[in-house]
């Protein structure tokens, strides 16, 4: 007559859960790792759009183009667009000595969205306020301030974040109901 040992199946299940166990101690292991990388881009990329803010505020049209790629396309909220850090340098460097002199930016990112991990694309609520004049068609809220979206895509080269692309679009206000 065969003999079973009654803890044979048992030991082997209790293996089977500690192997299980085990792995997923490490899944949940490398999700906590990948979630602290993906926390520190989204801060680091943050702090480029906080930057852009305090540049702006400054009128400071080298710092604000300091994280934009060398060969990075721009387009405004006219529809024009420009290529190249020097042309998005020179296109802030007239407007923050005129028509936006003495203004403010205030940048909020909506949505981040990671495609990869050295390329991202944030949906940004721009304000801006405190400007001489707009550009010709724009129009500011009853609170006078102007309105837009931005999306930016950035992509991380050597460990840095650059805006490789940045699209501009008015917001412009429903007419006042009569």
């Amino acid at each position: 007559m065969k003999q079973t040992c009654p803890a044979g199946p048992a030991k082997r299940r209790s293996s089977s859960i500690a192997a299980l166990l085990i792995a997923a101690t490490g899944l949940l292991g490398d999700s906590t790792v990948a979630n602290a990388q993906n926390q520190a881009e989204q801060a680091a990329i943050e702090a480029v759009v906080a930057g852009l803010d305090d540049a702006w505020g400054r009128g400071d049209a080298e710092a604000f183009a300091a994280r934009f790629a060398a060969d990075g396309s721009f387009t405004n909220v006219l529809g024009t667009t420009y290529y190249g850090r020097g042309a998005f340098r020179d296109r802030h460097d007239a407007i923050f000595k005129t028509i936006y002199k003495g203004s403010k930016s205030k940048l909020a990112i909506a949505k981040l969205r990671f495609l990869r991990p050295d390329v991202a694309i944030a949906d940004v609520d721009a304000e801006m306020s405190g400007y001489a004049i707009l550009p010709p068609g724009m129009r500011a809220g009853p609170d006078g301030v102007m309105r837009s979206k931005l999306q930016m895509v950035f992509v991380k080269e050597s460990d840095t974040w650059w805006i490789t692309a940045y699209h501009n679009v008015a917001v412009t206000p429903l007419p006042p109901k009569p």
